[in-house]
């Protein structure tokens, strides 16, 4: 706060106890050792289901990163129709839902999209009972007990450039391109395009004139 006028100086505390609100953490080791436990412990109880979701690739934002792909927070609604998921039933299988995106482009529609039916073609699901099967289960003589619990791992985001982007090096371009002059000389087109053409009729008006 800054002073004004012949006022007292603030009496400033600048001594606290600051030992009691430093955390030291040496628990990282044991942390991370708990943490695997308890991952495999979930696994081993929730077994043969997986044990995290399958999620959609998506585009980062900002015009810096809008070249990366990585895992978004749902599929949207359009998705899971194309796909032929209801949106209630996806949650029960594994599937995110997140019903504020929108798709903005056909490519990643398609891409989600295919995602969905190859998830859709790996998927085994157990009847909740053995006597009562459900028309959405999978048939007895297709059911396997060997299935992967890690959907991440199994539908992994590629790390490389997606299709449809390519890296442009300097090589590539030719010596004469100057993309500040192009664009200049664009603008400047366009500016005078009006002028240009005035100044041309008057010049065939004074020829004809002229004759």
């Amino acid at each position: 706060m800054a002073i004004k006028h012949n006022q007292q100086i603030p009496h400033n505390h600048f001594r606290k106890d600051w030992q009691r609100r430093v955390r030291c953490h040496f628990d990282q080791a044991g942390k991370k050792s708990s943490r695997r436990i308890a991952r495999r412990a979930k696994a081993a109880a929730v077994a043969p289901r997986p044990v995290d979701k399958l999620r959609p690739v998506v585009r980062c934002p900002s015009i810096k990163y809008n070249r990366r792909t990585r895992l978004g927070r749902g599929f949207t609604l359009a998705e899971l129709k194309a796909a032929g998921i209801p949106k209630l039933y996806a949650p029960t299988i594994g599937i995110s839902v997140d019903a504020r995106r929108q798709n903005l482009s056909e490519e990643s529609l398609a891409a989600n999209v295919a995602r969905l039916k190859a998830y859709k073609a790996r998927l085994i699901v157990f009847p909740k009972k053995s006597n009562k099967p459900k028309a959405a289960d999978t048939p007895k003589d297709q059911q396997s007990a060997e299935t992967t619990q890690s959907i991440r791992a199994a539908f992994a985001v590629e790390d490389a450039i997606a299709a449809g982007f390519s890296e442009i090096k300097k090589g590539d371009l030719p010596k004469s391109t100057d993309a500040y002059k192009t664009l200049r000389k664009a603008r400047s087109d366009a500016k005078l395009v009006g002028v240009r053409e005035k100044r041309a009729k008057d010049k065939a008006d004074a020829e004809a004139a002229k004759k």
